[in-house]
Order: structure tokens, then C-alpha cells, then sequence
């Protein structure tokens, strides 16, 4: 404990009820979440209000967890040295980021590489299902359509955020808003493009089909990993829109812009993970598509 009127490097930080309202907000959330589906302690399924407090705790939380670092930055209280942990904690989030994903991949590429030994058992409809990958009748996405619309929207916005930070760097604020606002905007389409193509897979029949036993689990694999991406590709851009918002009311210098520095981060991951996800799940393991 830092004795009074002692400088010292580190930033103490004033008790917060954010940490606890938060951990409330994600349980009720996850409970939520169940009893919306398949229903728990005498509530159907289908009861959605439960998740939607949930959601409505955490994210109001969150909005006044970042106005109070906000708040601090602005008061100084970032030195050098708090500086350092930030960056470590932004480096371990993304790692634990990174491992997410390998979560997602690891079934998909145990599905995709590994079908055949499936063919091995007993049961027919098994053997059946496993014979091909994807599994016979499915209806898989043609890579070269939307999901290429997609990588090269991703690959500009990357290219749009450098340039923002390489402005910023150099003190160039307007060239900075410029290409802020050009990644914000690219940030949106893509989610607008991913939900037009979800819209046509739903619409279509796409992954449900009666000659594929197995359609559930690559459906399962295909969403979950296509569909946490974009769920990333929101926070990303509300993080970049944050962003925008501080640097147009005067926030940020070339020496000290740590908070859109850590977005551009995230936004450079999302960036890669996408890569990984058109590659492998589109492109290599996806089949002809039609």
C-alpha cells in the first residue's frame, strides 16, 4: 500500500462496482441463454427476457467500465508503466482470443481430415454420413461469391486502420478521422454482407438436408465459427466507432493513443482469424458449393 503523498508509478484505481455487475450480468446472461432455449427453473423455452436483462447489465456495464478508464486516461493516470500492463492484458486477452478459435477449427479440421475413420463403424447411417466431406447432400457456400466479397472488404479495412494509426502517429488527425471513418464504414458492410449470406443459407435449405445425417454437426461447425467471427467483427467496429467518437472531441496524440492502438490490434486479429476461416472452411474444406 502506496504511503500518502508518495509518487510512485502505478495507479491505484478507486474502488468499482463494474467487476461484480459485470460477472452478474454474464451469469444472468448464460442462464438466460438456457432458459431461452431450452427452457429451466419452470420457465419454458422460448422465454427470452431473462438473457435480454443479461445483456442489458453487461452492456450498460461495460459502457461506463470504458468512461471510467476513459476518464483516467485523460487524468493521466496511464504512465508509462500502467502503459505496459495495458498492452500485456490487450496481448493476453487476444491470445485468449486465438485459443477460442482453435476451439472452433480443431472440430472442424477433426471433421474434415479425419471423416474416413468414421466410415469404420458399425452403423450404416454413420458410415454413410462420413463417406464424403462434407457430407453427401449438403449444400455448402461457393467460396468465390460472398466470402470473397467479405476477405477483400476485411483486407481494405485493415489497410484503412493502418493508415489511421500511421496518421495518428504522425500527427496528421484529419487524415486519422478520414480513415477511422472509411474503417468504421467497412466494418459495417461486412456484418451486413455476413447477414444477407445467413439470410440466403436459412432461406435456401442450405446444411439441412434428409440425405445427410450428419448436416447438424457441419452446420453446428460452420456457424459457430463463421458466426463468433462476426460476432468479433461487431465489438471491433464499436470499438473503432468508440474510438472515432474520443479522437473527433480532441482525445488522442501521437505520443499517447494506447486505447485506439489496442482497437487496432483486435481489429488486425479479426482481420487474420477471417483469413484462417476462408481459407480452411470456404476454400479448402468446403466443397464445390451450388
Amino acid at each position: 500500500m502506496a504511503q500518502a503523498g508518495v509518487k510512485h508509478d502505478y495507479h491505484l484505481v478507486n474502488p468499482s462496482p463494474w467487476p461484480l455487475l459485470a460477472s452478474l450480468g454474464a451469469t444472468v446472461t448464460a442462464i438466460g441463454l438456457v432458459t431461452w432455449w431450452k427452457g429451466l427453473f419452470g420457465l419454458p423455452a422460448g422465454s427470452w427476457w431473462l438473457f435480454a436483462t443479461g445483456m442489458t447489465i453487461l452492456i450498460l456495464t461495460t459502457i461506463a467500465w470504458w468512461v471510467d478508464v476513459t476518464k483516467e486516461a485523460n487524468a493521466g493516470d496511464h504512465t508509462p508503466v500502467v502503459n505496459i500492463g495495458l498492452r500485456y492484458g490487450m496481448i493476453l486477452f487476444i491470445a485468449s482470443e486465438v485459443m477460442f478459435f482453435v476451439a472452433w477449427f480443431w472440430i472442424f479440421f477433426e471433421m474434415a481430415l479425419f471423416h474416413e475413420a468414421r466410415t469404420l463403424s458399425s452403423l450404416e447411417e454413420v458410415r454413410a454420413a462420413w463417406a464424403t466431406w462434407p457430407p453427401e447432400g449438403i449444400h455448402t457456400i461457393p467460396a468465390w461469391n460472398l466470402p470473397l466479397v467479405n476477405t477483400l472488404i476485411l483486407l481494405l479495412s485493415g489497410t484503412t486502420v493502418t493508415w489511421a494509426h500511421h496518421a495518428l502517429q504522425q500527427g496528421d488527425r484529419q487524415g486519422a478521422k478520414i480513415a477511422l471513418i472509411l474503417t468504421v464504414a467497412l466494418g459495417v458492410v461486412f456484418t451486413a454482407v455476413q447477414a444477407y449470406e445467413y439470410h440466403h443459407i436459412l432461406s435456401h435449405d442450405y446444411f439441412f438436408s434428409d440425405a445427410a445425417m450428419n448436416s447438424g454437426l457441419y452446420g453446428s461447425a460452420f456457424f459457430m465459427a463463421t458466426g463468433f467471427h462476426g460476432f468479433h467483427v461487431l465489438i471491433g467496429t464499436i470499438f473503432l466507432l468508440v474510438c472515432l467518437i474520443r479522437l473527433m472531441n480532441g482525445a488522442f496524440t501521437p505520443q499517447k493513443h494506447f486505447g485506439f492502438e489496442a482497437a487496432a490490434w483486435y481489429w488486425h486479429f479479426v482481420d487474420v482469424v477471417w483469413l484462417f476461416l476462408f481459407a480452411f472452411i470456404y476454400v479448402v474444406f468446403g466443397g464445390a458449393g451450388h
